[in-house]
């Protein structure tokens, strides 16, 4: 195992330069209230190349490929409370690093490494307090200039080239992905299943019940924790894009929208199902549930290598307009044809986030959605919205080993001119696809998405 992170610090030490040197620190200990913590989580920057989760850590790796890592040190005390530490001196073997110190020598060591270095690499504006810190150190090798010191001359943002790393995903990555992956689409599967039974059994059931079904599965399967907060949203709640409160009953004829993935290994999976709470999809529930599963699939079918990122987005887009036009959401006398109503985004009012995001160790994970050899091709225009001036760049073409959600939805909220049998219905599907040579690879398919599936998986 640490052969690949040292592979990958071998090749972000290749994108320093001669005289680069790159400071990498993991995320802090948060407090969750007064004196009681949060679960720590580790920053993904600082685990992709070290394969380390402890807190109070550091990684710092020169041009030249050598990496001294910075953990706590080994104390019997700390540990009856808190832990084993790995400790500095097993850190080389168990990481594959060149060498390894306390983290409190920290302050005393890193002016040293940083003397006679050109360039100093570090994450901008990622952690509080870093650039004060580094200020003072590089002061400490400028009061060194007299005999003969050199402090670096210039500093660079490491979220590029580490973010151009993390988007396309090794077979180690992928692997770990997959398992996410089949981990969360058997929570759903639990939580969809439990769902029709309370009702069919008269129980009361909210929200919350289902939320707990799905941790337990997680937790049941090895996944460390919810890679994002749960959404468990019954019938208008769906209409809610980031609903939270997750307390409401869940009554018999509504749709449920459970949007939920676990984090495993330090990489997330990202799931969205909408299903009928009594097993049993009504007539306009299905008219809209058919109609962004149809989109789904012109999106899917439009991700593939060589594609832009945009494209599934705005092959979703046109199916989703086209239906809402042939089911009377959207007045023809009004928005006139179907490229009319698009260039009008009068689809908007229904369908307002974008069909996708980048995914992996963060579910909302780093990687520029702009094509690098393309970010000075500028296009300008105006909303038709709201008349604000939009800035175009050509997206990112998608590569295989890139991973992607692809989750259209629909969300109805009562309004005039919207026929009352739509009204509070909140739809998304969403699944995680790995792009390949050929297509890509829906990696969260454990759990189903066709009607009669669904009907079928909850008699």
């Amino acid at each position: 195992m640490p052969t690949i992170y040292a592979q990958r610090r071998a090749r972000l030490a290749a994108q320093l330069g001669e005289g680069g040197i790159a400071l990498v620190p993991t995320a802090p200990e948060r407090l969750r209230n007064r004196d009681s913590g949060h679960l720590y989580r580790h920053d993904s920057y600082f685990y992709y190349l070290s394969g380390f989760a402890e807190p109070n850590a550091w990684l710092v790796l020169t041009g030249d490929g050598r990496s001294v890592l910075f953990c706590q040190p080994k104390d019997a005390e700390r540990e009856i409370w808190d832990g084993i530490r790995l400790g500095p001196e097993a850190a080389p073997t168990a990481l594959g690093v060149d060498e390894a110190h306390p983290v409190d020598e920290l302050d005393q060591r890193l002016p040293a490494l940083l003397e006679n270095k050109t360039t100093v690499w570090y994450p901008f504006a990622t952690h509080a307090g870093l650039e004060g810190r580094l200020d003072g150190w590089l002061q400490k090798v400028r009061a060194r200039v007299r005999y003969g010191a050199l402090a670096p001359g210039a500093q660079r943002d490491l979220c590029g080239p580490l973010d151009e790393m993390r988007l396309v995903k090794d077979a180690h990555e992928l692997d770990i992905m997959r398992r996410a992956a089949r981990i969360s689409a058997g929570a759903h599967v639990r939580a969809m299943q439990c769902c029709a039974r309370m009702i069919r059994a008269g129980e009361d059931v909210r929200e919350y019940h289902l939320d707990a079904e799905l941790l337990h599965e997680f937790r049941q399967h090895g996944s460390q924790a919810p890679a994002y907060g749960s959404i468990v949203a019954a019938g208008a709640n769906a209409c809610v894009l980031h609903y939270r409160a997750d307390a409401a009953p869940i009554r018999d004829g509504e749709l449920v929208l459970i949007d939920a993935g676990c984090e495993l290994d330090g990489y997330a999976s990202d799931i969205t199902r909408t299903f009928p709470a009594n097993g049993k999809f009504s007539g306009p529930q299905r008219a809209l549930y058919e109609l962004v599963l149809a989109s789904q699939q012109a999106a899917i079918d439009a991700t593939k290598p060589g594609a832009r990122f945009t494209d599934p987005h705005e092959a979703t887009v046109k199916v989703l307009t086209q239906g809402l036009l042939d089911l009377g959401l959207l007045d023809r006398q009004r928005h006139g044809t179907l490229d009319d109503a698009i260039a009008d985004r009068a689809y908007f009012a229904y369908y307002m986030h974008r069909t996708g995001h980048w995914l992996g160790m963060d579910v909302h994970d780093c990687g520029s959605y702009v094509e690098p050899s393309e970010v000075g091709q500028v296009s300008e225009r105006r909303d038709p919205l709201s008349d604000e001036l939009i800035r175009d760049r050509p997206s990112r073409i998608l590569r295989p080993g890139m991973v992607l959600t692809i989750e259209p939805g629909l969300y109805v909220r009562p309004s005039e001119g919207v026929p009352k049998e739509f009204w509070n219905i909140g739809i998304r599907i969403e699944d995680d696809a790995v792009v390949t040579e050929g297509g890509c690879e829906l990696i969260s398919r454990g759990v189903p998405v066709a009607v009669d599936e669904i009907e079928a998986l909850m008699r």
